[in-house]
């Protein structure tokens, strides 16, 4: 089974202004409500491959509701841990060629919760596959991250981490089957300012595979993408086309990469197919519904590095 987990889910409304002023009433042209948090995307991402997940994580109030009935009605099936509070909203403002990004918090999830969460992780086998996504609401440290990562290790199950947490480094002694940082958490990790080159970017992902990571997926936005294990070393590049929200791409990327690779283990193609879903949702004010991905594939040439 494929599990995953957000902790922190929100859903998110999508805005288009012509334009976007201080001080006076704004009247958007198009707005979208999705249910919505990086595992949550995952879930959702996976479903159009006819590939299902259990979605868990913590949801509190009509919000999580919501999120809940969303995935329900796409055949998702859900395992949350009800928390006090309310799952939050977030609001994207796209005016013109800007685009603004209002993150809230969400509710403050207990220790009682966070147990409840970890007990159930704890009845994962060698069988099931974990995506551990985004970033954490009030009340959790992010220890949580190196906890799960012990017991993927002792459970047996694979662990997929997107995280933006330091504590990234501290899971990778447990081998984390995939993590997924994008260039600039990539050079942060290492506790360098910028990774200027392609060679730079590779050394910087093999130093993660030498500290116990088993593969390395890099998003690198409109550069496309960059794969890395002990064997391989693929770069993408990324098919042009007008940005309209650039929230979920990584997601996209990332839940077909791993869909991909379950259902032929074609690692190249799964590389150049993730990059163009990920475009594909960047052109688009939600998740890519995958039409357009053999066109978009045709624009994205691949490299090869030999290891």
């Amino acid at each position: 089974m494929i599990y995953t987990c957000t902790m922190n889910p929100a859903i998110d409304l999508f805005t288009e202004f012509e334009q976007f002023s201080p001080f006076v009433v704004n009247r958007s042209k198009f707005e979208d409500y999705q249910a919505n948090g990086k595992a949550i995307n995952i879930s959702f991402m996976l479903k159009k491959l006819n590939i299902d997940s259990t979605a868990t994580g913590f949801l509190g109030g009509f919000t999580g509701k919501y999120i809940e009935q969303e995935l329900i009605k796409h055949s998702i099936d859900v395992n949350f841990i009800k928390v006090d509070g309310i799952t939050r909203i977030n609001t994207f403002i796209r005016s013109g060629e800007l685009e603004y990004k209002a993150v809230n918090k969400g509710p403050e999830i207990s220790l009682k919760a966070q147990e409840e969460l970890l007990q159930y992780i704890k009845t994962f086998t060698s069988e099931d596959m974990l995506f551990v996504s985004g970033s954490l609401p009030k009340g959790i440290k992010d220890e949580i991250f190196v906890t799960i990562a012990k017991l993927s290790q002792e459970q047996g199950f694979s662990l997929i981490l997107d995280i933006s947490s330091d504590r990234l480094i501290d899971c990778l002694p447990y081998h984390p089957y995939l993590i997924k940082p994008n260039d600039e958490e990539l050079a942060h990790l290492l506790g360098v300012p910028k990774l200027e080159t392609e060679q730079e970017l590779v050394n910087a992902a093999q130093k993660l595979l030498d500290k116990g990571a088993m593969r390395v997926l890099v998003s690198r936005g409109e550069k496309g993408a960059l794969y890395v294990d002990k064997e391989n070393v693929l770069f993408t590049t990324a098919p042009r086309g007008k940005v309209v929200n650039t929230a979920c791409a990584g997601d996209t990327m990332l839940a077909v990469f791993v869909g991909k690779m379950l259902q032929t283990g074609d690692l190249e193609d799964a590389l150049i197919s993730a990059t163009a879903a990920g475009s594909s949702t960047a052109f688009t004010a939600g998740l890519s519904n995958l039409e357009d991905i053999p066109l978009l594939k045709e624009q994205i040439q691949l490299k090869k590095e030999v290891v």
